[in-house]
C-alpha cells in the first residue's frame, strides 16, 4: 500500500467516524443541511480542513462552464463528500459523486445517507482510478 492510499485510509476512518458521531446523536429524519452543519463542526474538531459547497466547474476544450455543480464538503482537499437524506441511493447519486471525482481530480470520495437506522450500511467509498 503506499503512502497516499494509507493517508487516504485514515482520512476516510476519520470521516467516517465524525458521521457515526453527527448521526448518534441527532439520528436520521433532518435535512441535510443540518447533517452537513454538524459535520463540519466535527470534522474541524478531528483537526480535519474543510470547505463546504466547493464549486466545480465543466471543461470542455478551452471553455469552462460553471453550472452549479457544488461538492457538499471537501476535506483536506482530497476527499469529497456528498450528503444524502433519502430512502436509499440511486444510480444517479453514485453518477453525481464519479463525476465530482473525475472533474476535480479527487482521488476518494464518500457518499453518505443520514436516513438510515444504521449509518454504516448507508456509507459507500468511491476510489477515482
Amino acid at each position: 500500500m503506499t503512502e497516499l492510499s494509507e493517508n487516504l485510509n485514515d482520512l476516510s476512518y476519520k470521516i467516517i467516524g465524525c458521521a457515526i458521531e453527527v448521526h448518534k446523536i441527532l439520528g436520521p429524519g433532518l435535512l441535510e443541511s443540518a447533517y452537513q452543519k454538524c459535520l463540519i463542526f466535527e470534522h474541524e474538531k478531528a483537526g480535519l480542513f474543510v470547505k463546504k459547497e466547493v464549486s466545480l466547474p465543466i471543461l470542455y476544450k478551452d471553455i469552462e462552464l460553471d453550472h452549479g455543480y457544488r461538492i457538499d464538503l471537501l476535506i483536506n482537499n482530497k476527499i469529497v463528500i456528498e450528503l444524502k437524506t433519502v430512502e436509499a441511493f440511486t444510480d444517479v447519486h453514485t453518477a453525481q459523486v464519479l463525476t465530482y471525482l473525475k472533474l476535480g481530480k479527487f482521488p476518494l470520495g464518500l457518499l453518505i445517507n443520514f436516513h438510515s437506522k444504521i449509518l454504516k450500511n448507508n456509507i459507500k467509498r468511491f476510489i477515482n482510478t
